[in-house]
């Protein structure tokens, strides 16, 4: 009997509260009826409790001022078509032509012309190369040198997004899988300048069996394109391990090189001709996974 009572009370409040807001739109509407035209404040408040009657009564006067599909925005009721931003780079440079002779023979001195292309099934979108040095000294001992740079390019997709927003989270992963290099020491984790839209060194040192090796490792951006360059060092058989900061300013220096060609390769492409794209059709398989995989084959090499 209480829920009744309270349910009669809650129908006879809001009776009450839509005899009040008829009995208001009575009195303007006498009001606006008498008054005369050119006086707009009247009309507007005519208009305005006619809008209110057709809410109540769940219709309006005017059935071609119904909303819009709002799918649409032309009111044909057709689903609009979804467009990311299309992709600025659309394709790699050639991974083994990318560093000038000078920076090579610094970076690896008896690997110049060493230089391994890794495997790709789409050399627009990933490419690497990769080179190796031993300085053979004898009973003194030998200095070693690997080099890695390898290029993902990110496609433009109305499901994943736009290559450039793709190629943000990738840059990322990137950075933190090279801080979390298992049995890696002294790790640190600074920007770099001038190298793409975003640029980032990892440096750490790692034992192995050989000996100690330094490992910088630098991650840039340019737009849709993330370059990775891996480039470690070590004093073998008793020969001095190599000083850390020359081997970090070496590897940013192939980062420069390599983000450059990136622009150089695509020409007066550079700039897509149309804001938006669709994409033609799905990356076949995951980027990311694979260039994941070429970088951890490299560095186990």
């Amino acid at each position: 009997m209480q829920r009744v009572a309270v349910q009669r009370d809650d129908q006879r409040d809001r009776n009450e509260r839509n005899a009040q807001r008829r009995a208001g739109r009575l009195r303007r509407g006498l009001v606006c009826a008498a008054a005369v035209p050119a006086v707009a404040l009247f009309a507007a408040a005519c208009s305005s409790d006619s809008d209110d009657a057709a809410k109540e009564t769940g219709g309006g006067s005017n059935p071609a001022a119904a909303p819009a599909d709002s799918g649409s925005g032309t009111g044909t009721g057709a689903a609009a078509s979804p467009t990311v931003q299309a992709a600025k780079y659309q394709k790699l440079p050639e991974p083994c032509a990318v560093l000038s002779k000078k920076t090579l023979t610094a970076l690896v001195p008896k690997g110049a012309k060493s230089g391994k292309e890794g495997a790709s099934d789409d050399v627009a979108t990933r490419g690497s190369c990769s080179w190796s040095s031993l300085d053979n000294n004898g009973v003194k001992g030998s200095q070693f040198r690997w080099l890695n740079i390898s290029f993902l390019r990110f496609e433009s997709d109305t499901n994943r997004g736009s290559g450039e927003k793709q190629a943000e989270a990738y840059y990322a992963s990137q950075v933190q899988e090279a801080r979390s290099v298992t049995g890696a020491k002294n790790i640190k984790t600074q920007r770099v300048t001038a190298t793409g839209d975003q640029a980032s060194v990892v440096r750490y040192d790692l034992k192995k069996k050989e000996g100690a090796f330094r490992q910088q490792t630098v991650v840039a951006r340019v737009a849709n394109v993330v370059v990775t360059v891996d480039y470690n060092g070590a004093g073998l058989a008793g020969e001095k391990t190599p000083d850390a900061d020359t081997l970090t300013k070496s590897a940013e220096k192939a980062a420069k090189e390599a983000v450059a060609s990136v622009a150089t390769a695509n020409g007066s492409a550079t700039s897509p001709s149309s804001p938006a794209a669709t994409p033609s059709k799905p990356a076949s398989k995951s980027p990311s996974a694979s260039a994941s995989a070429s970088k951890s084959s490299a560095k186990k090499g």
